[in-house]
């Protein structure tokens, strides 16, 4: 998953970047890192791990962690 389709996936769900670490179990920044632009100094490429769990949650899966509106 490239920084662009984590970050439009974390969109089409819902999720801020806050929200998104505590399912995650990862910090904020770590969020923003993976979804900032390659060509940024402190970008990171998604972990692959997290990637599958975003696809997993497109797919509906929910966390007990999903935050309750």
């Amino acid at each position: 998953m490239t920084p662009a389709e984590f970050r439009a996936a974390r969109h089409k769900l819902g999720l801020t970047q806050v929200e998104l670490g505590k399912i995650l179990k990862t910090n904020p920044t770590t969020i923003r890192k993976w979804e900032a632009n390659s060509d940024r100094s402190t970008s990171r490429p998604p972990n692959p791990v997290a990637s599958q769990v975003m696809r997993w949650m497109l797919d509906g899966f929910r966390p007990p962690e999903w935050p309750r509106s």
